[in-house]
């Protein structure tokens, strides 16, 4: 039965199966744990770039292409539903044409870059999705009077998934069941439903034959594979997650704008997590965008407390202020490459199976 549930893809480390149920129970819990905007706001985040991620992995650790286009189609999903929800109001109607709209365009858009940009050397390729993401920024700034321009747009939403809503007026286990909570599950549970489609397509005939083109294109091609099309398609799949993902982030912040979803910082954040995670493994999307986001959201908060407790010390104080958190963010970054070069879940699986070639 588990087997079946993800598609015969298991983790296959005992180590790497214990931080990925501990990571799925804390997100699952959480809300009755803890108490707080931060943290909801934190674990929410991660539960968005787990899909992000993982739907970038579909052409990064896959296929072996890299884009700097997929934060596109994240705020492309992102703005469909805040521009639909300005329109048309705060209900659920105008939630699911602004999917449905976000969806048919991201296809679009990334079926005729596929189409035309596939055809040439990876490079090349990056560079023309870079182009192509660099003029979707410029035009949501431009038709601020869609978009918000700089400011961005705030919106409607529906009535449940408004932090006024309570679904019961008691509490449960100690919280209250309101309308952010509703989100919030909304977010976790399709998150988790889309990531098991994911890991049904890798592990389909479909997917072996993305994981063929990533290993030896020419091969590939030899054999009778199309590689536009078969990369194509991928780029397609890929965008639709990244849209549905701005969607839900869209829907948790009840704002969009350019910061939060075409800035050029997202787009290395995806690709970091990708990293750190391990590409070409959809649970590396998970413990990647688990550690950076955490990372993110405390490494200043235990910086400030550091700093705090060395007082008096001018080195270790100065060195250790929060303001420097970047600094650190970025030296953990460069040890956990240097450490885990193909990221933490591929880590784990070279030491599980050198343990069982051991035995």
């Amino acid at each position: 039965m588990l087997n079946t549930l993800f598609s015969g893809d298991l983790p296959r480390s005992r180590l790497l199966a214990a931080i990925l149920v501990a990571i799925v129970l804390s997100l699952l819990a959480l809300p009755f744990l803890v108490c707080g905007v931060r943290p909801l706001n934190t674990a929410a985040t991660i539960c968005i770039f787990i899909l992000l991620v993982a739907s970038y992995d579909l052409i990064l650790g896959y296929t072996g292409i890299v884009s700097f286009a997929h934060g596109m189609f994240y705020a492309i999903g992102a703005y469909g539903i805040a521009i639909a929800l300005n329109a048309l109001g705060g209900g659920w109607t105008a939630v699911f044409i602004g999917l449905g709209a976000g969806l048919a365009v991201s296809v679009l858009v990334a079926l005729a870059v596929g189409a035309f940009a596939l055809r040439v050397q990876a490079i090349y390729y990056t560079m023309i999705t870079l182009a192509v993401a660099s003029a979707f920024s410029v035009m949501v700034i431009k038709l601020s009077g869609i978009t918000g321009g700089e400011d961005g747009t705030g919106f409607e939403i529906p009535e449940a998934l408004s932090p006024g809503f309570r679904l019961v007026e008691e509490e449960v286990l100690g919280a209250v069941v309101n309308g952010r909570m509703i989100t919030y599950y909304l977010i976790l549970f399709s998150v988790i439903v889309l990531f098991l489609v994911m890991l049904r397509v890798v592990n389909s005939p479909f997917g072996r034959v993305m994981q063929a083109l990533r290993e030896n294109q020419f091969r590939a091609e030899a054999i009778g594979f199309r590689v536009t099309f078969y990369r194509t398609l991928a780029n397609c799949i890929a965008a639709a997650v990244a849209t549905c993902a701005g969607a839900l982030m869209a829907l948790w912040l009840h704002h969009v704008g350019p910061q939060t979803t075409v800035s050029f910082s997202i787009m290395m954040n995806i690709l970091l997590m990708s990293v750190i995670g391990g590409m070409g493994t959809l649970y590396g999307a998970v413990v990647g965008a688990a550690l950076f986001v955490v990372a993110e959201n405390y490494l200043q908060l235990g910086m400030k407390q550091i700093s705090q407790a060395m007082t008096g010390v001018p080195v270790l104080e100065n060195l250790f202020h929060p303001d420097r958190w970047m600094l650190w963010l970025g030296v953990l970054f460069v040890l956990s490459v240097y450490f885990f070069p193909t990221g933490v879940v591929g880590k784990l699986r070279e030491r599980r199976a050198a343990l069982g070639a051991g035995r």
